[in-house]
């Protein structure tokens, strides 16, 4: 133990007395410890976003949409493009199923809405009321459009907090003032509260407006739907409910023209897909350790040629093949563990600053990652130098110019 310590302590001191060298030879590691665990952070951040989000819908929802959208657990977006459009018909007949507690019609546009003195880039989803329950909004000032402003083609709207800061200024401002779509004036009647979310090509409520879906018949005058969102009553499974719609569709639709969609089915696809994802990139990110590595390797080439006589000397007086080993692959492990402790605390200063903007965060088996692999990466670079310290003859070796 006293030995390793001596060892430890010896490697240190040489470090110390070379710091810029000691530096930019752990830097390999450290970049690769950063990107691989800030990844990790963003992938996890991204996945329990995703996890909150439909966990707010509850067990009781489902979504009917045109086209096989899931096919063999993986999302086949062609077949959404290249399908049916829902209309009124079918939403009689959803509505006439005992089963169905609430429904919301959904269509949307993509426009830019003008208060006064902005203008910014939108999307219109236009629904029923039942639309904020069926997917947990809460509202933060005002009110939720209601069926009385269904019935009436009401052109108000509902807003996101980021929306109304940005055309208003500010929350309180955005409440009862006009706002105007392709020249249709709405009056703003509730601001929602922040569901976060938008990166990675989600949708980011908080920059949306909604509005009644019969006033949306401006701009639909096909009235057609892109997609139902129901909510069933509990006192029926979800498989009886599936089945009663599917019954009911059918004598209408082709088996492929539809899919009836589970929250946990859309994700399990998106976590597979973001599972897979994240592999490739911590894979390319690795790239980065093993050239690390290879630079830790390199100057420990160079450290055996710088202290050929000092090993020379050890080994005149008694030092074994076996210390010699130890010692330089010591060196490497530390230079190794160094880089990976910088890289981790630059990754925990990068996850504070992301996680304004979005939940990533670090787990302890990222951090158990980090730093396991950096020290193997030590190990593994340091055997071959510290093999050729250690097959060095003592004679030869204390000759060495």
């Amino acid at each position: 133990m006293n030995y390793f310590l001596f060892v430890v302590k010896a490697a240190i001191e040489d470090f110390r007395r070379n710091k810029t060298q000691t530096f930019l030879t752990s830097l390999g590691i450290l970049i690769g410890v950063f990107a691989v665990v800030m990844l990790t952070a963003l992938g996890l951040g991204l996945k329990q976003y995703i996890n909150d989000q439909f966990a707010a819908l509850g067990k009781n929802t489902i979504f009917l949409v045109p086209g096989k959208i899931l096919s063999g657990g993986s999302f086949n977006a062609t077949s959404a493009l290249a399908s049916i459009k829902f209309d009124n018909r079918d939403l009689l007949r959803l509505k006439r199923l005992k089963e169905i507690r609430e429904i919301s019609p959904i269509f949307s546009k993509q426009t830019t809405a003008k208060s006064e003195k902005k203008s910014e880039d939108t999307t219109i989803i236009f629904s029923s009321e039942a639309f904020f329950d069926i997917n947990g909004f809460k509202i933060k000032k005002g009110r939720f459009f209601e069926k009385a402003d269904i019935d009436k083609k009401a052109k108000v709207v509902v807003i996101g907090p980021k929306l109304a800061e940005k055309l208003f200024g500010s929350v309180e401002a955005a409440l009862d003032s006009k706002v105007s779509a392709n020249n249709i004036n709405f009056i703003v009647i509730g601001i929602t509260e922040s569901k976060g979310g938008g990166g990675f090509g989600g949708p980011d409520y908080d920059n949306y407006m909604f509005s009644p879906y019969t006033t949306g018949f401006i701009f639909n005058t096909a009235k057609t739907y892109s997609r139902f969102a129901i909510k069933f009553d509990e006192n029926y499974s979800i498989m009886d409910v599936k089945e009663t719609i599917k019954k009911e569709f059918l004598k209408r639709y082709d088996e492929d023209s539809f899919s009836i969609i589970e929250p946990g089915d859309i994700l399990s696809a998106v976590n597979s897909i973001f599972g897979i994802l994240n592999m490739v990139l911590v894979a390319i990110a690795s790239i980065s350790l093993v050239v690390g590595g290879i630079g830790i390797m390199n100057i420990m080439f160079v450290t055996v040629s710088d202290k050929t006589k000092e090993i020379g000397v050890r080994r005149a007086i008694g030092a074994r093949k076996k210390d010699i080993l130890v010692q330089f692959i010591i060196e490497s492990t530390i230079l190794s563990i160094l880089g990976g402790f910088l890289g981790l605390t630059l990754a925990y200063i990068g996850t504070l600053i992301v996680q304004k903007f979005f939940p990533a965060y670090i787990d302890v088996s990222s951090v158990v990652l980090a730093l396991g692999v950096s020290s193997a990466i030590g190990i593994i670079f340091g055997v071959f130098p510290a093999k050729r310290a250690a097959d060095l003859e003592p004679v030869e070796a204390i000759r060495y110019e």
